[in-house]
């Protein structure tokens, strides 16, 4: 119970009990919760659409993903908004690039990374909604921590010190492996599941290459970003799957 409050805790700003002498193996522990927690937030996003299933499509898209953003605190988005700054501004340079992870302020790259991002999200989730699959709702956020904890369970973490350093070194690794297998062939078990699957396997893919071959690994930015982009891949490949189904 507690890996799985500390995975809302550190995930969400859901309102949780106050949680008191903990051990880098709590943290390590609390990164498996991190697909339940994806379908924690999907569940609420589903009950909320649930209550807005007369409104218009394009209206609701906008309440969810603004209910999205807020479940979450914008966690990802300040991760994916870091890590654009950082990978236009290293011009390929591990050192600059990770330097410029640290700076707070947000660059021209930032800016267009969340707007393009949610843009996408926005017009994918109205593009179900209209067309009915709902269950995305659940299935995407799911997705998109499980690629969380598939990149720390593949990626070194190259940061020294802190919450992510605890997370990375004492994650259960064999727990992991198999959790997150029996997720993926669980999932492709669904209607449309296979297909966000392997959306968010292709995203994780492509961005644990470009993570090694700048960094040597992740840091807590790139993760937010991989859960932002992997959402946005996932949603876009539904989506576009309604239109051409």
């Amino acid at each position: 119970m507690k890996a799985l409050l500390l995975a809302i805790q550190f995930l969400t700003r859901l309102p949780t009990p106050a949680l008191t002498s903990l051990a880098p193996e709590d943290w390590g522990r609390s990164a498996l919760a991190y697909p339940l927690v994806g379908l924690f937030i999907g569940a609420l996003l589903a009950m909320l659409q649930f209550a807005l299933s007369l409104g218009d499509p394009l209206l609701q898209a906008a309440l969810l993903l603004t209910t999205w953003v807020l479940l979450t605190g914008g966690l990802h988005l300040d991760g994916l908004a870091d890590s654009a700054d950082a990978w236009v501004g290293g011009h390929g340079d591990r050192d600059r690039t990770l330097e410029i992870m640290k700076d707070p302020r947000s660059g021209p790259a930032a800016v267009s990374a969340i707007v393009l991002v949610m843009l996408l999200k926005f017009a994918a989730l109205a593009v179900l909604l209209r067309s009915g699959i709902r269950p995305a709702l659940v299935l995407v956020p799911l997705l998109g921590r499980a690629a969380l904890l598939g990149l720390l369970l593949s990626t070194p973490y190259v940061r020294a010190g802190g919450m992510g350093t605890a997370i990375a070194g004492h994650l259960p690794r064999k727990t992991a492996l198999a959790l997150l297998l029996a997720l993926a062939v669980g999932l492709c078990f669904l209607a449309e599941g296979w297909k966000a699957v392997l959306a968010v396997l292709a995203v994780s893919f492509l961005l644990r290459r470009a993570f090694l071959a700048r960094l040597g690994g992740v840091t807590g930015d790139t993760l937010g970003a991989a859960v932002e982009l992997s959402e946005a891949g996932a949603l876009l490949v539904l989506a576009l799957g309604t239109v051409h189904g």
